[in-house]
């Protein structure tokens, strides 16, 4: 699929993406669930950098939660979400094209697919990709995929600036019960150009100890 295909099939629906955060937002998770709480900690992003999203995936309810706390309500751009294959098959992966997201090959990631996600850093687009690379309902201890510090690295060779924010998401009780809460924690913004000599498995240790300790702030405001 070359790059002018992607850019058609992935490009945001307005009709649908105004429904889907109508929704999402006003109905769903306004009733859904009774406490919400989004930390800030001071967090802050210029305008001209290109941000990438790491949040820890603890439930189907993250992309929501992420949308409401750092959407285009929020800051004027969309989340565009990088998915596995099997979460676009079917109606849902009709959807979630049509609302911003595209698949990747976690084991064997095509070109296309990463020139697109290159693409989309490089416009300043608020691209989310979830280090561990699938939903890790437990809480356990967080194991991360190469794929986002390969990603970020080759980002730079397209601009200046390329910024990874790790964040800690948790639920009052597991799975998220109605009524429950959650809390959303956004960590210190990491400069991707200070860390391009680090191996991977180093960078992945300091990410990982970051979005620990974001996820660690997030518990205690549930009261885990």
């Amino acid at each position: 699929m070359n790059k002018k295909s992607l850019d058609i099939w992935h490009k945001i629906n307005p009709v649908l993406g105004f429904i889907a955060m109508f929704v999402t937002q006003d109905i769903v998770l306004r009733f859904f669930f009774r406490k919400k709480k989004i930390l800030n900690n001071g967090f802050s992003i210029q305008t001209n950098s290109s941000i990438i999203l790491a949040p820890t995936h603890r439930s189907r309810w993250d992309g929501l939660i992420l949308t409401m706390a750092i959407g285009r309500r929020v800051t004027k751009k969309d989340c565009r979400f990088m998915v596995t294959k099997s979460e676009m098959k079917g109606i849902q992966g009709w959807f979630l094209k049509r609302l911003g997201c595209f698949s990747i090959n976690q084991l064997s990631p095509s070109l296309s697919a990463l020139r697109y996600a290159i693409d989309l850093i490089e416009k300043g687009e608020q691209l989310v990709v979830f280090p561990e690379g699938k939903i890790n309902k437990n809480g356990k201890k967080l194991v991360l995929k190469e794929g986002l510090y390969r990603l970020a690295r080759l980002a730079t060779k397209k601009t200046t600036s390329v910024i990874v924010v790790p964040i800690g998401i948790a639920y009052s009780r597991v799975p998220p019960n109605f009524r429950g809460g959650f809390c959303l924690s956004f960590g210190k913004p990491i400069a991707i150009n200070d860390y391009l000599n680090l191996p991977i498995k180093k960078f992945n240790t300091f990410l990982n100890e970051k979005m620990t300790q974001e996820e660690q702030k997030a518990l205690k405001n549930v009261g885990r």
